[in-house]
């Protein structure tokens, strides 16, 4: 089977990416021999749509399955539509992924397992906090904590 990791390394002993779209490589495993090839991520920068062009790039390989910690809806749609089983990892190493789901280990997913955007312009911050996100404010040209608010007069709030 052809397996696609999601690793921001280059071999077998790279850690899983928790982001499908905005990894910035796809680990490509034979699964019976384990020879691999590396598939840059050529949506890892882009402002939207990194998850739908990263799905496109793995069905145009002929990937059969593909592993990461976290799908959006839209590149959940895009996979499964293009018939690739979708699994989610709970991290370690590329090579251990790939084993686990050869055991039969790791859940497959029959949805997205996060909201749309969530990996885009996100930072992991010591303690467990995220950093980024929208908030809709309830006025004017509200803002707060970083976030844009947006609404139709008065004082608005921005999100977290």
């Amino acid at each position: 089977m052809k397996i696609a990791v999601c690793s921001d390394g280059n071999t077998l002993d790279s850690l899983v990416d928790p982001r499908f779209g905005r990894s910035a490589n796809f680990i490509i495993v034979d699964s019976d021999t384990m020879e691999f090839t590396i598939e840059p991520n050529p949506g890892v920068a882009m402002g939207q749509g990194a998850g739908i062009q990263a799905a496109q790039l793995l069905a145009g390989k002929g990937v059969q399955a593909v592993v990461a910690g976290n799908f959006g809806p839209n590149a959940f749609q895009v996979l499964s539509a293009a018939g690739i089983r979708i699994y989610q990892s709970p991290g370690g190493t590329v090579r251990q992924a790939v084993e686990q789901l050869k055991s039969g280990l790791l859940p497959e997913l029959t949805d997205a397992n996060v909201a749309a955007h969530y990996g885009m312009g996100q930072g992991f911050q010591p303690g467990g906090g995220i950093s980024g996100g929208r908030g809709m404010g309830g006025g004017g040209r509200g803002r707060g904590g970083g976030c844009r608010g947006r609404g139709g007069g008065g004082r608005g709030r921005g999100g977290f």
